[in-house]
């Protein structure tokens, strides 16, 4: 999907409905479509943002060029309510950092998604995980935080990330799913601890629940859930089929998988696409479908 045209809304509060407010924040790349969307939940004096993104300049003057102002702008759409808990779905760091700036100048909880820092051997910058989050109480699937007038719901989705949570809105149906399922593209899996068989599971999970709509960290709203969802189930056959079918004319790396498998992809995604790419393959290894020798994959 490509990006909409600019002017994008990058730190103004927008009305979803009315619990939910998203904000911008100023860190658009390849991996992140418009950039991360932090959401402001609850209507009333008492409020929870999920997401916050990369960190940025607030107002006791720390800065990251990655999210210059998107503190700043948080702090804003909060205004004159108490901000009383921020929620995280991972750790990558344009999700997370920011909840220490947060946190500092509110004195709000940070409350969700376990801590979790691997060196990723992966090409995404954006992938890196946030060394410095610091959750005061890790939800466990199914736990609940409530404010006045909203209650919201963890629902443990791994696959992206092992620590990867969503978050339901009970109020209004809304999921707030991070990077598991957007609109815009499909989510990286990247080994070691992305998880491709995980991350099927968890989105059969979402496939299962009946939300009304889903609200992702990056891209559109998504408004026909089980539509999408079953849509990159298929998607996620497909690609393992594919790669069955051309090991089945003969062994391979993965880089000529990636050349065959994804035509007039933007050269910048490739190494992202790689690490689906293996994450498949360790599962079909699982399975005991396929196997390698070193960089050289085939069937078993």
């Amino acid at each position: 999907m490509d990006a909409p045209p600019k002017p994008w809304p990058t730190g103004r509060s927008e009305q979803c409905e009315p619990l939910v407010r998203r904000v911008l924040a100023p860190n658009a790349s390849p991996y992140t479509y418009t950039g991360t969307q932090t959401y402001v939940i609850g209507a009333g004096n008492e409020l929870a943002v999920i997401d916050p993104g990369p960190a940025g300049t607030g107002a006791d003057g720390h800065a990251d060029t990655r999210g210059e102002g998107h503190v700043a702008a948080i702090i804003a759409a909060i205004g004159d309510a108490q901000l009383i808990a921020i929620m995280c779905t991972h750790t990558h760091r344009d999700h997370s950092p920011a909840a220490a700036a947060l946190k500092r100048l509110t004195g709000a909880q940070i409350i969700g998604c376990a801590p979790l820092v691997l060196e990723d051997d992966g090409p995404r910058a954006d992938a890196a995980f946030d060394p410095d989050y610091a959750p005061d109480r890790v939800l466990s699937d199914g736990e609940r935080l409530s404010g006045p007038d909203w209650t919201i719901t963890a629902v443990a989705t791994p696959g992206h990330t092992s620590n990867h949570l969503c978050y339901a809105l009970e109020e209004s149906g809304a999921l707030f799913t991070g990077d598991h399922v957007m609109a815009w593209s499909t989510s990286v899996v990247s080994p070691p601890d992305g998880d491709m068989a995980a991350y099927m599971a968890s989105l059969q999970k979402l496939y299962d629940r009946d939300d009304k709509v889903l609200y992702p960290a990056h891209g559109p709203a998504i408004t026909k859930p089980k539509q999408l969802v079953r849509g990159m189930l298929g998607h996620r056959r497909q690609r393992e089929a594919q790669i069955l079918r051309l090991l089945g004319a003969a062994p391979q790396a993965i880089p000529d998988m990636v050349k065959a498998m994804y035509k007039g992809l933007d050269p910048r995604l490739n190494g992202a696409a790689g690490r689906s790419v293996l994450a498949h393959l360790i599962d079909l290894r699982h399975q005991s479908r396929v196997t390698n020798d070193g960089d050289i994959w085939h069937l078993t």
